[in-house]
């Protein structure tokens, strides 16, 4: 991939003939690409709870700030998408609502998807717990004519085929279909230790949750940015499904681990690139669950 075709000002980078690697603040990256460029976006920003990322913490001074830094970074990717292109966004479920509004008001929601996973066995014993992150499926308007490989993406039908019915609806009446398109609750375990996908990162999506939305929305050869980087799983499993990545992070570690999972490079400032598994013990949980502000220390930088 040729840098200069999507980005105007130069930003430390390193790339490969699929994919480009960027260290950087994402709303000063995304205000320096070209217009209509990107076919798919996948952003699983932070979610403004805490979770410590190393050199920066995922926190900013009141809940307004927040919002007011999505509306921003939001505006810059649906400027960059593709009239028909699609944007798959996350973040925690108190602060969805708001952006959600904000994307209804501007452009279109297509889709609200909720991924569910199994429980790490430590639940709060006076509420209950979360077991689910929500994503929602964007375009720029109603009229997108979005890709959507519904065929690449079939999952077993687990109730009339398994049950051997008869769909009489049909004309002559036939079995029911034993695939069928995912709706909009998806079950996906979360990324463990013992798994090989496992990277030193305190926020890390499934591979599998990736695959799903790659496949679905995007074909061999267009583009797919992940804005916000961090274990570069978005832009790895991009890669191996023929398509070119484009992913940025703010933060240098997660940069190196980027440069390495894609192959680009082994050695980076003289430092070999090796995968070191390590446990997230030090990660902080959830603790702003309600719609009160939380006072921190000065708004964190972007991821």
């Amino acid at each position: 991939m040729l840098y200069k075709d999507f980005i105007q000002k130069d930003f430390e980078h390193m790339s490969d003939d699929d994919s480009i690697i960027l260290l950087g603040d994402s709303l000063d990256l995304m205000k320096s690409m070209t217009p209509g460029s990107i076919d798919l976006i996948f952003a699983d920003e932070p979610y403004n709870i805490g979770k410590d990322f190393g050199n920066n913490q995922d926190i900013w001074e009141s809940k307004n700030d927040y919002i007011l830094w999505n509306k921003l970074w939001i505006s810059e990717a649906m400027r960059i998408l593709k009239e028909n292109g699609t944007m798959y966004l996350m973040t925690s479920t108190q602060f969805m609502p708001y952006i959600d509004v904000f994307i209804q008001e501007n452009y279109h929601v297509l889709s609200r998807i909720v991924w569910s996973y199994d429980s790490s066995g430590v639940q709060s014993k006076k509420m209950y717990g979360s077991l689910y992150e929500p994503i929602l499926m964007v375009t720029k308007t109603e009229k997108s004519k979005i890709i959507f490989n519904g065929q690449d993406i079939l999952v077993e039908a687990r109730t009339g085929a398994k049950r051997g019915l008869i769909d009489y609806r049909k004309n002559p009446p036939a079995p029911y279909n034993t695939t069928k398109v995912p709706g909009n609750v998806w079950e996906f375990p979360r990324v463990r230790f013992k798994m090989n996908e496992y990277e030193d990162h305190p926020t890390q999506k499934p591979e599998a949750l990736l695959e799903r939305i790659i496949k679905a929305s995007s074909n061999k050869g267009d583009i797919v940015l992940d804005p916000f980087g961090g274990s570069f799983s978005t832009a790895s499993v991009a890669k191996r499904l023929g398509r070119k990545a484009i992913s940025i992070d703010l933060n240098p570690d997660y940069y190196k681990i980027g440069l390495r999972r894609l192959g680009i490079t082994s050695i980076y400032n003289g430092e070999n690139l090796e995968k070191v598994k390590k446990r997230k013990t030090k990660n902080k949980s959830k603790k702003n669950r309600g719609d009160t502000e939380v006072s921190s220390p000065t708004k964190r930088e972007l991821m």
